[in-house]
């Protein structure tokens, strides 16, 4: 069953805002940013998009479930490579245009496609010949060849 979300146009500022209504507000292509950390040590893993239909999926199964923009599909989290997360906690932020999710990383803990725990496994850092990536060392949990194929 698909939840059907209010929607946020018939809400005034406050119940938007103070209220106890969930009314996500979907951006122009119908997505919501989500900010996806870890339970526990609220280590950020990822950033992704949800649309209606994977919010109501994860709502449902408790499995996050996002919308893949490069793919132009729906995207179980670990469907494919057993990394599922399962969700402890679903915020929005004020004005319910964002969701922060607190997941449990099952599998052998990535929740990124690279193998690593984390997406955010870079920093940018300025120096004289201008901005470089450091990479700050997350080990591979997987091999993404051996999961995903080449």
């Amino acid at each position: 069953m698909t939840h059907t979300f209010p929607d946020p146009r018939t809400l005034s500022h406050a119940e938007l805002e103070e209220g106890t209504t969930f009314a996500p507000r979907f951006d122009a292509h119908g997505l919501l940013t989500v900010v996806t950390i870890e339970a526990g040590t609220n280590d950020v893993l990822m950033l992704a998009h949800m649309n209606a239909e994977a919010l109501s999926l994860t709502l449902e199964t408790g499995i996050a479930h996002y919308w893949s923009r490069s793919r132009g599909k729906l995207w179980k989290k670990g469907e494919t490579s057993g990394e599922l997360q399962e969700v402890v906690e679903l915020r929005t932020d004020c004005d319910q245009d964002a969701i922060v999710l607190t997941v449990r990383q099952t599998g052998r803990g990535a929740a990124c496609h690279t193998g690593r725990k984390s997406c955010f496994y870079r920093r940018a850092i300025r120096g004289p010949e201008g901005t470089v990536l450091e990479d700050l060392g997350l080990p591979r949990l997987f091999k993404p060849d051996d999961v995903y194929g080449s």
